[in-house]
């Protein structure tokens, strides 16, 4: 049940588009995931968080007020193969720069990948891992 965080300055997207930004990105990382269909327990448990910065707030070392976005996607362990992971970048990217309506966004986007260790995603006080996972979705 992965999770997504996305990191902006607060007027990169446009007011309304969140959903449509949680919905794709969220999408992208099934699709990777290998899950052509979801069923209530993808839905339920794939979360997206937006956060709005604001645009002082977001440096490089280079610039102030930089705008760039940072896709942090965390997965449970072995949820992504390399081709997934390739798949994912490149649709995070992509959604991020079609949803900000910014054709250069591209250049601007981080997308990190991580993966939680073995047992070490918590629901509802449960220490998840690969076996506590195939056991959720069956």
């Amino acid at each position: 049940m992965p999770m997504i965080d996305v990191y902006a300055p607060a007027d990169l997207f446009p007011a309304g588009s969140d959903r449509t930004l949680a919905a794709q990105l969220t999408a992208a990382l099934l699709r990777a995931e290998g899950v052509a269909e979801p069923g209530p327990a993808h839905l339920d448990n794939t979360g997206a968080y937006l956060h709005r910065m604001p645009a002082p707030s977001v440096h490089t070392a280079a610039t102030d007020e930089a705008r760039t976005v940072r896709v942090q996607v965390l997965t449970p362990p072995g949820a992504l193969t390399r081709e997934g992971q390739r798949a994912l970048v490149a649709d995070a990217t992509r959604i991020v720069a079609e949803v900000s309506a910014d054709p250069s966004q591209p250049a601007r986007t981080w997308v990190l990948l991580t993966e939680a260790a073995e047992g070490g995603w918590g629901i509802a006080g449960t220490a998840f891992g690969r076996e506590e996972f195939a056991a959720l979705l069956r």
